[in-house]
């Protein structure tokens, strides 16, 4: 449903934000370990989360990426998936044909719409601060 780019920066938000919760500060190639993505890809998509004002990006030794409690209070998974894929999950086909609206339906286009209706509201009432919630760092699984 997302792009791989957009399930990478969903990941890397979490895992700064849970570093967060310790005043961690991660860097790139923490976070490109710890999820999984490739790091020269990461440094990409990281960059898009900083320029979109999601994540808190200090140079030097002392640096490195943040996302803090209250960061994490704030930001919706909404916005994250709007920095990198736009608003594409919204209105793609559940079959991926490119004609496909309510006066061409696909046979399932009624009842994909429901489901992206869903999960819209639920990315925009989730923030990264009630996903990690009460979750112990060490159940925290970003990569497989």
């Amino acid at each position: 449903m997302f792009s791989k780019a957009c399930e990478y920066a969903i990941r890397s938000a979490m895992c700064i934000a849970a570093g967060g919760r310790v005043g961690e500060r991660l860097s790139l190639k923490d976070v490109s370990e710890r999820t999984g993505s490739p790091e020269a890809f990461t440094a990409k998509i990281l960059q898009k989360l900083v320029h979109g004002e999601v994540i808190d990006s200090q140079r030097g030794p002392h640096g490195g990426f943040l996302i803090t409690p209250a960061m994490a209070k704030r930001i919706k998974l909404s916005r994250i998936v709007d920095l990198i894929d736009g608003d594409s999950v919204y209105r793609g086909c559940g079959l991926g044909l490119e004609a496909c609206d309510a006066s061409k339906p696909c046979p399932l286009h009624n009842q994909f719409a429901k489901v992206r209706a869903d999960l819209k509201r639920m990315l925009e009432r989730t923030t990264l601060h009630s996903v990690l919630d009460d979750l112990p760092l060490e159940r925290l699984i970003l990569r497989r």
